[in-house]
């Protein structure tokens, strides 16, 4: 099964939490979702991301009711990331640098260094205040992402036999009182990857769209125009959305959230469900007909096929390009007419 982008190649995505709810950070995209229940998928709501909020490293939330981006070694307080109200910038004290995953729990902060396999606890991230290093119990090592609330610590594992879940608990050092949760697909679909996991792996294809026969005994010159939609389904991948409460800036349209989303999953490589390509160039507006007008000769007692280039999501194609091949025999082309993704 496709799994999740972890964290560490997944630039501007996090998880934090706060109070009685959990957030899921889409700097790349500009947003972010704010959940009561990861697993029962309740309470989804979609914000904007102010743009003096977007761009972080890592991000938190502390008990305060602040919100804590990171970025370099310097971190952004604000109480509300969808307009940054009363921001204040500090610097991180060295011992808590470069850190792969930054959280908040029991009063204190922690600093998770995988690949040294353990954690540092502080209660203040500019002065290191009252720290302590632990090591990470092995169970609690391999999270794709971490994050924390008032009494508990959680993390995200991908690739389990049943599917995507986030694990809780009391002790990163002891893996005290861990219960497991599976996330609601709702929730699935706003994570990097989390549409491969829903809907499907991404896939591009050439689909024949038309074959032309020449039953003479000289060879013709065909001409015609043809018609081939072109486009991204967008009403139908805006049902996804139709399960959060979207909550953002005045210019935003229904469809294009998933468009974005939609683009990410092509972006990335096929271990986690993509197709790899950068469709940015592609036509994003809703699917409609077009005529393009072809040429080419046919031999006497010969076909032509004419095909044209789609990406899906799973076994329904829902991004049609631009791009018509005309050829002689029954296999699709094996170029791939769009750019290769920058990883």
């Amino acid at each position: 099964m496709a799994g999740i982008v972890p964290k560490k190649k997944a630039p501007g995505v996090d998880f934090c939490g706060v109070n009685n709810y959990y957030y899921i950070v889409r700097s790349d995209l500009g947003c972010y979702m704010k959940s009561s229940n990861f697993n029962k998928g309740t309470d989804l709501v979609v914000y904007s991301l102010h743009p003096s909020c977007q761009g972080g490293d890592h991000y938190l939330a502390h008990q305060d009711d602040l919100f804590y981006i990171i970025k370099g070694n310097e971190y952004r307080r604000v109480f509300n990331m969808n307009k940054d109200d009363d921001s204040v910038v500090y610097s991180i004290h060295p011992n808590c640098q470069g850190g792969d995953h930054y959280l908040s729990a029991f009063g204190n902060f922690y600093i998770i260094f995988q690949d040294k396999g353990v954690y540092r606890r502080t209660s203040n991230m500019n002065k290191d205040s009252d720290a302590v290093e632990y090591t990470l119990h092995p169970n609690c090592k391999d999270g794709l992402y971490y994050w924390g609330l008032a009494d508990h610590y959680y993390f995200v594992k991908s690739g389990t036999k049943w599917g995507v879940e986030y694990y809780k608990g009391t002790n990163f050092n002891k893996n005290h009182e861990v219960a497991t949760y599976s996330f609601h697909p709702d929730v699935v679909n706003f994570l990097p990857g989390g549409l491969s996991v829903t809907q499907g792996p991404a896939l591009g294809r050439w689909e024949n769209i038309k074959t032309i026969s020449n039953d003479s005994e000289t060879e013709v010159t065909w001409t015609k125009k043809i018609t081939k939609k072109v486009g991204f389904k967008k009403e139908k991948m805006s049902s996804i959305e139709h399960n959060w409460n979207v909550s953002m800036s005045a210019s935003y349209q229904s469809g294009d959230l998933m468009a974005a989303f939609a683009k990410f999953q092509f972006s990335i490589s096929a271990e986690y469900g993509g197709a790899g390509v950068n469709t940015e160039n592609e036509v994003w507006d809703e699917l409609t007909e077009v005529e393009e007008q072809l040429q080419a000769k046919i031999k006497p007692h010969e076909k032509i096929y004419i095909w044209q280039y789609n990406l899906s999501l799973g076994k329904e194609a829902v991004l049609f390009g631009r791009d018509t091949r005309i050829d002689d025999g029954p296999t699709p082309p094996t170029e791939i007419p769009l750019p290769t993704s920058t990883p």
